[in-house]
């Protein structure tokens, strides 16, 4: 339910805020005061177009905020259901549950946005959100009906949620859309795994090969840096060499090398170490690396009789890295890549190998799954389908009976229920059924029945929703509904009618409703003025409530136009007595 609006420079308002309570409200005002600027509001506020041209002259933001009280069938939430698109949301409570936002105390507040330089906002609670999401959540709150946008009645697709909300069979549909879904994975999976034979028989073939090839050249972990290390051993001998034997020369234990050399010192430092017991420590530090060095020597003496010139060994390691080379420009993100990565590459195809080897019986046994999952979800199809077959004769008659009562006698309704076309399940069959449903309407006596969609007429259009809302007034989430141009076209016992019916449609709902009838608005439980007038030298709409004597003599200027006379105030009071109660 909608508690209070409050709009800031937008159009003709400069700042107002209204309250407004359960119940049937009326919206009324002289002609061009702005009635519909109020209405505008609320559409932008929900989600509707925005443009620059909604700013007030002279100011460079308008914003319009609006707080609601989820409650009563809005508030209904199961939060142990799966998760599924927003369309399939039973509630604007479920809504704000699966996107993680929390109304306080039942409460919500949207608030939106428009500047100068053309940027729009949007919040629901303290929650930035995008257009569509706004409009996604607030269709759960209020439903406009009239000359504005959210005419669900003139989006086709709409009318089967009508029809199967009519029917009661929310619940039976919603489940019959998880098992087409369940088809539709189903059948997916069988066409990937039936696309392009050749490709697949090119595929294996190319895995078959790899992995023989991996396999064959008997690779090791490691392998590839401990080649690079021998090539470069082999392919350097004679440096190496060179290397080796300056070592041993310079280490030379017998001549001027370092190990006679220190060999040499050893003894002074010994012999100066029996005049002077404090340098035993040095002696001994002294004698210790003479020891180290002399088997260093010995070890490069023993490492040069072994270095030994190899050139076949050098072409059978330089064979090998060509071949590590090749596998890792092939099967590796490059050639600098581990050997590892080539490995990996090998059980990775050997994996899809196998899979692919068992692709024909997993084949079967997908086929026999859809075949069956076909069976079912068809039987279902068929079955919703005659279910609402029943209820769209019921359905046509209780409109029909409503319609009449609106001034719409005569008028023939009808629910088109057609079997989608094609000749087989997948083109017959759709997440909702095999229906294609279509509300049709013969407003005058002798026309044919046309798409309710095509209706030129926005009274007629807010008359047949009135008359589907009353209906339905048990099943349908949506508790605030707007009208506007109810009254086009109607006068004397119609606009009676319309007024009744919107004051008992208001038992349940809440409902507000822009009228020029005073037959229409004594019926109303609240009663909101739209005025215009100037301010500053400059245009103004205000918008308050009036009560007691202030709404009989806006209900005598309804009838008359004259909101003074005795005699236009004593029938405005009468009304109020008889309707109004």
């Amino acid at each position: 339910m909608l508690e209070d609006l409050h709009i800031k420079d937008f159009a003709l308002i400069d700042d107002a805020h209204v309250e407004f309570s359960r119940g049937f409200t009326v919206l009324s005002g002289e002609t061009g005061a702005g009635k519909s600027l109020l209405i505008g509001a609320l559409s932008f506020l929900l989600g509707g177009k925005s443009g620059t041209e909604q700013i007030r002259a002279g100011c460079h933001e308008a914003t319009v905020s609006g707080t609601f009280l989820l409650d009563g069938l809005g508030a209904g939430i199961q939060a142990e259901r799966p998760a599924q698109d927003d369309d399939e949301c039973r509630s604007a409570a479920e809504w704000l549950f699966r996107h993680g936002i929390e109304a306080e105390g039942n409460r919500i507040l949207l608030r939106r946005y428009v500047r100068d330089n053309g940027k729009t906002g949007a919040w629901i609670g303290d929650t930035a959100v995008t257009r569509a999401d706004l409009a996604a959540f607030s269709a759960f709150l209020v439903d406009i009906h009239g000359q504005h946008e959210h005419q669900s009645l003139m989006k086709v697709g709409e009318h089967r949620r009508f029809l199967d909300s009519f029917a009661g069979l929310h619940e039976r549909v919603t489940a019959f859309t998880a098992l087409y879904a369940d088809l539709v994975a189903k059948r997916k999976r069988l066409d990937e795994l039936n696309a392009d034979d050749a490709s697949r028989a090119q595929n294996i073939e190319m895995l078959t090969f790899a992995i023989k090839e991996i396999t064959d050249a008997k690779l090791k972990a490691g392998e590839d840096t401990a080649l690079d290390e021998e090539e470069t051993k082999l392919s350097s001998y004679e440096k190496l060499y060179a290397d080796i034997a300056a070592l041993n020369a310079a280490l030379d234990a017998g001549g001027e090398g370092a190990v006679g050399l220190l060999k040499r010192i050893r003894g002074t430092a010994q012999h100066a170490c029996g005049l002077d017991k404090s340098l035993e420590k040095l002696a001994q530090r002294l004698e210790s690396a003479f020891y180290e060095l002399d088997d260093i020597a010995g070890e490069y003496k023993q490492y040069e009789r072994g270095l030994v010139f190899d050139p076949e060994r050098l072409a059978q390691v330089q064979e090998r890295q060509t071949l590590i080379y090749n596998l890792k420009k092939k099967y590796a993100a490059s050639v600098n890549a581990p050997l590892e990565d080539v490995i990996a590459y090998a059980e990775r195809a050997q994996a899809q190998l196998d899979a692919a080897a068992g692709g024909e019986a997993g084949k079967d046994a997908l086929r026999a799954e859809i075949a069956a999952r076909e069976k079912q979800v068809y039987a279902e199809a068929k079955a919703i389908s005659a279910a609402r077959k029943a209820a769209a004769l019921a359905m046509a008659q209780d409109v029909e009976g409503v319609l009449a009562q609106l001034g719409m006698k005569g008028t023939r309704f009808s629910v088109s229920i057609a079997e989608k076309s094609g000749t087989e399940l997948a083109q017959r069959c759709g997440p909702y059924g095999i229906d294609d449903i279509e509300f049709l309407i013969s407003a005058n006596a002798g026309e044919p029945l046309r798409g309710l969609a095509k209706i030129a007429s926005g009274g007629e259009l807010s008359r047949v929703m009135l008359a589907l809302k009353t209906i339905l007034a048990g099943s349908d989430p949506v508790e605030t509904l707007v009208f506007d141009e109810i009254d086009t076209g109607i006068g004397g016992e119609v606009a009676v009618s319309v007024g009744s019916h919107l004051k008992k449609l208001a038992k349940n709902r809440q409902v507000l409703c822009i009228t020029h009838l005073a037959s229409i608005a004594v019926c109303a439980d609240n009663q909101v003025k739209i005025e215009k007038g100037m301010n500053a030298g400059a245009t103004q709409t205000r918008v308050f409530p009036i009560a007691a004597d202030e709404r009989v003599r806006e209900i005598a200027r309804m009838l008359s136009g004259d909101s003074d006379s005795a005699e236009s105030l004593e029938h405005a009071r009468s009304m109020l007595q008889r309707f109004g109660a």
